[in-house]
């Protein structure tokens, strides 16, 4: 696994992982056209759902990484089996909500190596959702009645992972220096919600830019419509690997 010092020693290209958040495994396989230079591909639940495993398949004999964003959150037994299979796939990365709770992060654990074992694959970086980026202080205080500070509950959601022999955490750029500090250097942290200061935040309610990111401590920065939905999607990318 790389650790937050290893990970200064990748290319730009390995850090950045692009959504691949279009309706079909067409436009999927377009827009991995469109990038070649790309490496690391997100595949959240909307292509999954759509297209299935087929699109792993192809990011795989491409030789891309992929980071299969599924956010797995329900009982125990379920996540384990999801886990399970998802394992069976090769991903890189694979997300799992850390409120499902410590029981179903440790079965999680467990479930990934017995997948990847029967696939004859490795196990995927299992990584737990602290909070999503579209949430901000107010929505989580009055919506989701949580009465702790953001900071302090991502903080928690992440050392429960930690706790819980999970490899990582996904969290806005904006926890992601203390998280470091308090996690280490070998616990990767993937940060959404960045954008560049050119680009529009969209719902992304806890931003910052790439540089500033990978400056706080972040591993790995998931960056999106700044790139797929520009214009020029290749100018964009060659831009933010020239500010990085």
């Amino acid at each position: 696994m790389a650790t937050y010092k290893q990970a200064f020693s990748m290319s730009v290209a390995e850090r950045i992982i692009v959504p691949l958040d279009v309706p079909t495994e067409a436009q999927a396989i377009a827009l991995v056209e469109q990038l070649p230079q790309v490496r690391f591909w997100k595949v959240g639940l909307e292509l999954f759902v759509s297209s299935g495993s087929a699109i792993l398949q192809i990011l795989k004999q491409r030789q891309k990484r992929i980071f299969l964003d599924l956010k797995f959150h329900d009982i125990p037994n379920t996540v384990a089996g999801a886990t399970r299979a998802a394992a069976g796939y090769g991903v890189d990365l694979l997300t799992i909500h850390a409120v499902a709770g410590r029981m179903a992060l440790k079965v999680a654990v467990a479930a990934a190596k017995q997948g990847a074992e029967a696939a004859a694959c490795s196990p995927p970086k299992l990584i737990a959702i602290s909070l999503l980026t579209s949430l901000n202080s107010r929505d989580l205080a009055f919506d989701l009645k949580v009465p702790i500070e953001l900071p302090e509950y991502a903080l928690q959601m992440a050392l429960l992972a930690q706790e819980t022999g999970l490899n990582g955490a996904v969290c806005s750029p904006q926890e992601v220096s203390q998280l470091r500090q308090v996690c280490g250097d070998d616990f990767l942290l993937v940060c959404p919600g960045v954008r560049p200061s050119w680009s529009e935040q969209d719902d992304q309610r806890r931003s910052m830019t790439p540089a500033d990111a990978l400056k706080a401590g972040a591993d790995y920065l998931v960056i999106g419509r700044p790139i797929t939905a520009a214009p020029d999607p290749v100018a964009a990318w060659e831009r933010i690997c020239e500010e990085l």
